[in-house]
């Protein structure tokens, strides 16, 4: 069986630190966008901002190690494991390793570089 894989409401821009306090104001300030600063307790992410972006979620990721940005995506399916054996079939691995993550799900990449968070889809 094939996975239903549907865009997530979550995208994460990851932001190097000497641009995130501008990036910060640039979305609170010049769009005017609701921002709100949300506690983290992560090994990667020193802050985080939270934007209400239309329909989806925006994080705004401080990761004092990175040089430039890179968007994050969330893919959902209904199980997880189902659509982890799919894409290990057709070649696609998890990469896990970039960024602390639940074990209920997983990270993955296009052949570009994009990086998804895979993740259990909630019944509405």
């Amino acid at each position: 069986m094939e996975p239903n894989f549907e865009a997530g409401i979550n995208i994460a821009i990851k932001i190097p630190k000497s641009k995130y306090e501008k990036t910060v104001a640039f979305y609170r300030d010049i769009l005017r966008l609701k921002v709100e600063e949300i506690d983290i307790k992560n090994p990667t992410i020193s802050r985080t901002h939270q934007v209400s972006f239309g329909n989806n979620v925006l994080w705004l990721d401080c990761v004092d190690n990175y040089t430039h940005s890179e968007t994050w995506l969330q893919l959902t399916v209904p199980d997880v494991p189902e659509a982890t054996n799919y894409l290990l079939a057709k070649g696609v691995e998890t990469c896990d390793e970039i960024e602390e993550i639940p074990e209920n799900m997983h990270w993955i990449q296009d052949p570009a570089g994009t990086v998804f968070n895979l993740q259990e889809r909630k019944v509405k």
